[in-house]
């Protein structure tokens, strides 16, 4: 395949994220067939999105007995299935369900396309990318280099934020941001921003607090009607579209993601990857994982402060697989 000709899964496809998200991939000129899941409305998105003047394709999938259908031929599945956060929930409150959610949806694209690139946004990300691995390892198809934790918005919240404190332009500004997808696991590192930008300690620790609690700040605007769906899915639209540009032969793209690793004393971490198609015949994902290089003294208390938690997060998950009937 040309892939210019991608063939694009959202399983999720009708819900909050996965509508906007799908509206942003039919507008790709990346994406030549979209195939769209979920357990309720998706032949209604799909007839809607079908009708925009863009090339892909559109084809929705309803109910479990046609994910196989929906997985077939994919080379990139985006899931932002399962159940948002309502006010006073973190994102572990939302284990239970999604859990399960991913877990089911893992067992499919091992099944039906396990050479895809993964790319979970369903949270909490730091037990889901976990689950995922270890279904895929159950089936003998795990790739470490093709599970992709998206936490894009992540970066994306960090280059808004720094730019209106300095006035910048937020499309020239990029603040690489490593660790996890969750609360103090979010590790901004101001330190690493292009262009270079300097604040003073305690505007410095309270632009860290609100990247890290962002989601939180539009969980309580939202007011019990759900948490960021729009600003996730143009993050999540941007990892998917670099993962395309990278599949397609671009050279450079990088992008953080939260993903296996033997960069810190967690199994799991996110930092800057290189995605590239070295590999040609295996389209190989993560080409080079630049690690977390040069941080700060105040970055490396943020980084020693998240370990705990993040490995609590991720033996959740791993002991949520080992434990599945």
């Amino acid at each position: 395949t040309s892939f210019h000709n991608a063939k694009v899964a959202v399983l999720g496809a009708s819900g909050g994220i996965g509508q906007p998200l799908s509206l942003l991939l039919k507008n790709s000129p990346l994406v030549s067939e979209l195939s769209l899941y979920d357990i309720a409305h998706t032949p209604g998105v799909a007839a809607d999105l079908s009708h925009i003047e863009t090339r892909a394709t559109v084809t929705g999938y309803m109910g479990a007995d046609q994910l196989g259908a929906a997985l077939k031929g994919c080379e990139v599945v985006v899931i932002p299935a399962g159940v948002p956060r309502k006010p006073g929930m973190t994102r572990d409150d939302l284990f239970n369900t999604n859990a399960t959610i991913v877990a089911t949806l893992a067992d499919a694209c091992a099944r039906h396309c396990p050479q895809a690139m993964i790319c979970i946004i369903s949270n909490p990300v730091n037990s889901t990318i976990p689950i995922t691995s270890e279904v895929m390892k159950k089936h003998g198809v795990y790739n470490p280099n093709r599970v992709f934790g998206v936490t894009t918005l992540d970066i994306v919240r960090a280059n808004t934020f720094v730019a209106e404190l300095k006035g910048l332009d937020p499309a020239r500004v990029n603040v690489p941001v490593v660790g996890g997808h969750a609360g103090k696991t979010i590790i901004p590192l101001i330190s690493r921003c292009t262009p270079k930008v300097e604040f003073p300690a305690d505007q410095l620790s309270a632009l860290t607090g609100r990247i890290q609690e962002a989601g939180t700040e539009v969980v309580k605007a939202k007011a019990g009607a759900g948490s960021a769906t729009l600003s996730m899915a143009y993050a999540g639209a941007r990892f998917t579209f670099s993962l395309l540009d990278a599949m397609n032969g671009k050279e450079g793209v990088v992008e953080c993601a939260f993903v296996r690793s033997e960069e810190t004393e967690c199994k799991y971490f996110s930092t800057p990857l290189l995605l590239g198609t070295r590999f040609c015949l295996f389209k190989n994902g993560i080409e080079k994982n630049l690690g977390l290089g040069k941080l700060s003294v105040f970055e490396e208390k943020l980084v020693a402060e998240a370990m705990d938690e993040l490995k609590g997060s991720i033996k959740n998950g791993e002991d949520f697989v080992a434990n599945m009937k």
